[in-house]
C-alpha cells in the first residue's frame, strides 16, 4: 500500500533520518519501533504531508506521491493520529473533529446539525461519553487522545497512522480501540502503529519495523519474537529493567499528610470530583496512585499543588506543619513539586531553549545586583545535563527540538534545582521509550534514597509495581485501597479500580 525509498531528512546540526526504506502492507497492523529519538515520528509526519522537503521517494499504491500539505496527504488517503495532541483548546468536539473539512449545506451555510450527528456516532463508536458541544479544553488528556482517534477515523482513509495513541487512555479505551483496529484491518485498511508499549504490539501487530539513530535496521514478521529481542534490536544492546528493592524498614519519617481532601466540582453544584482522601507519605517512599480514567488522580495531585484553592476542602500538613496553599506558588515554597501530566502544555516552554527551561524555578538564586547572571544559569543547566544525562547538542538548543524523554528530564531538572521535600509525578513516562523510561525509574529511585518524599501517578501497573513502596487505588474520586507493593498483583489492583456503578 505505502512504500519508502530513501528517505532522509535533516534538521540544523542533526540527520533524524537517514536513508529510510520501508514497505507498509494492507490489511496488517504494521508497528514502527525504536528508542526516543529514532525518527519515528519524523517519518510519520513525512507520510502525512507535516514535513513535505526531505530527500527520497513516497510510493502510494505504487505511484510516487509528494505532499505540501496535511490535507494532500488526506485527500490521498493517508490519515495520522499525532503523539502530541493536535486539538484547539476553545473549539467544541465537533468543530476540531471537522476543521478544515466541514459539511456545508445547499444555501453555503455550515450544517452544524449533520456534523454534530456525525461526531455522536463517531463519540458513541469510541465509547467516549461526552457531549459534541463539549470545549475541547474541558476534557482531560486522556479523553483529547480519544477526540484525536475520532478525527483520523471521520476520512475513510486508505492509511492511518497511529503514533503513541494509546499514551493516555485508559485500559478500557485502548480495548476500544483495539476493536475497531481490527475491524479497519477487515476491511483491508494499512494501519501505522508507534508505541513504547511492547505489551500492546504483540496483542496487535502484524510485522514490526526498527528505527535505529535514524536508520531503519530490521523488519519482520510479529509472530515468532519476544518481548526482550524486540528491545535489543531497538536499543542495540540489552536493557535490564530497573525494579525497586523491598524497603528495609516500615516507619518513615512523616514528610506530607493530608487529611479529608475534598474537590468540589467546577460545574455541577453539590458534586465532588475528590472525597475523603486521607494518607500520608514518609521520607524517602515512593507512594503509586493507580486508578482508571476519571478516577481524580491528576486532579488529586493539582489539589495538592494548589492549583484549586476556591474548590479544595480538607487539611494538609508538610512535616507536621498544617499548611494553606492559595497558589501554587504556596506550595513550592512548602516544599512541593508537581511534574504534569502534559509536559509540553504545562511542564516546558517549547520555544525556550534547555538552559532557561532548567532555571525557571530558581530565578531569583541566579541573580546578581537584581539582575539575571548568565554564567550561573549555564552552570545550573549543565549540571544537570550531566546529571541526569540529558542529551542535547548545548544547553543552548530549543526544547521542542529534543525526544520526549529528554524533555521529561528537563521538567524534572527544574523540580530538582529548586531542592523539593516532596515530588509529585503524573504520568512521567507517558510517550517516552523503554530505555528513557529505565532511566528515569533510576532516577526516582535515586532521589528516594536521598530522602525524597515521591508521590507517582501511573496508568501503567507494571511501573507502579517496579517502584512504588506503597499502593494507592482510586476509583471516582475516592482511595479505594491501599496495598504494600509485596502484597500487591495487578489482579487486586484493578479489582480496587473498578468503580461499583461498573
Amino acid at each position: 500500500m505505502l512504500a519508502v525509498e530513501n528517505i532522509t531528512k535533516k534538521f540544523p546540526g542533526v540527520v533524524a533520518l537517514n536513508n529510510v526504506c520501508m514497505q507498509l502492507h494492507a490489511g496488517k497492523v504494521n508497528a514502527i519501533l525504536g528508542e526516543n529519538g529514532a525518527g519515528k515520528s519524523t517519518l510519520m509526519k513525512i507520510l502525512s504531508g507535516v514535513y513535505c522537503e526531505y530527500e527520497g521517494r513516497i510510493l502510494y499504491k505504487n505511484k510516487h506521491v509528494s505532499f505540501t500539505c496535511i490535507k494532500d496527504a488526506q485527500e490521498c488517503g493517508i490519515a495520522i493520529i499525532h503523539q502530541e495532541l493536535n486539538l484547539i483548546p476553545y473549539l467544541t468536539i465537533t468543530e476540531n473533529i471537522f476543521l478544515g473539512r466541514e459539511i456545508i449545506n445547499t444555501w453555503g451555510f455550515l450544517d452544524k446539525k449533520a456534523m454534530r450527528q456525525k461526531v455522536q456516532s463517531l463519540l458513541r463508536k469510541l465509547k467516549l461519553d461526552v457531549e459534541p458541544d463539549a470545549l475541547v479544553a474541558d476534557l482531560k488528556v486522556g479523553q483529547q487522545q480519544v477526540v484525536e482517534i475520532a478525527k483520523a477515523l471521520l476520512t475513510e482513509s486508505e492509511v492511518i497512522i497511529m503514533d503513541e495513541p494509546t499514551s493516555a487512555i485508559s485500559e478500557h479505551e485502548v480495548e476500544v480501540l483495539f476493536a475497531i483496529i481490527n475491524d479497519l484491518k477487515k476491511e483491508n485498511k494499512t494501519i501505522v502503529y508507534i508505541s513504547h508499549k511492547l505489551d500492546e504490539l504483540f496483542k496487535i501487530a502484524d510485522t514490526f519495523i526498527v528505527l535505529r539513530d535514524g536508520c531503519a535496521v530490521e523488519s519482520g514478521e510479529m509472530a515468532g519474537v519476544n518481548n526482550d529481542t524486540l528491545i535489543q534490536k531497538m536499543v542495540g544492546r540489552e536493557i535490564k529493567v530497573m525494579r525497586k528493592q523491598a524497603a528495609q524498614y516500615a516507619h518513615r519519617e512523616e514528610l506530607l499528610r493530608v487529611e479529608n481532601i475534598g474537590l468540589k466540582h467546577r460545574g455541577k453544584s453539590g458534586e465532588n470530583i475528590l472525597t475523603n482522601i486521607s494518607f500520608t507519605l514518609g521520607k524517602g517512599e515512593i507512594v503509586g496512585i493507580f486508578g482508571l480514567m476519571g478516577a481524580g488522580r491528576t486532579e488529586l495531585v493539582e489539589t495538592l499543588f494548589g492549583l484549586h484553592p476556591k474548590r479544595f476542602e480538607g487539611e494538609i500538613f508538610v512535616e507536621g506543619n498544617k499548611v494553606k496553599f492559595k497558589s501554587p506558588a504556596d506550595a513550592i515554597d512548602a516544599g512541593l513539586a508537581l511534574v504534569p501530566e502534559d509536559r509540553k502544555k504545562d511542564g516546558l516552554v517549547p520555544g525556550l531553549d534547555v538552559k532557561k527551561n532548567i532555571s525557571l524555578t530558581t530565578l531569583k538564586d541566579l541573580q546578581v545586583g537584581g539582575l539575571l547572571n548568565e554564567n550561573k544559569e549555564a552552570e545550573l543547566a549543565e549540571k544537570y545535563i550531566g546529571e541526569l544525562k540529558i542529551k542535547t547538542s548545548s544547553h543552548g538548543q530549543m526544547a521542542k527540538n529534543l525526544s520526549g524523554g529528554n524533555q521529561q528530564k528537563i521538567v524534572l531538572a527544574k523540580w530538582l534545582a529548586k531542592g523539593p521535600k516532596v515530588l509529585m509525578l503524573d504520568e512521567p513516562t507517558r510517550g517516552i521509550d523503554i530505555n528513557a523510561k529505565n532511566e528515569i525509574y533510576k532516577l526516582i529511585l535515586q532521589l528516594a534514597d536521598a530522602g525524597l518524599g515521591i508521590i507517582m501517578v501511573s496508568s501503567e501497573l507494571p511501573e507502579i509495581l517496579a517502584v512504588s513502596d506503597r499502593i494507592l487505588v482510586m476509583a471516582e474520586g475516592s482511595i479505594t485501597a491501599e496495598i504494600p507493593v509485596s502484597e500487591a498483583t495487578e489482579n487486586t489492583i484493578l479489582k480496587a479500580a473498578i468503580p461499583k456503578t461498573i
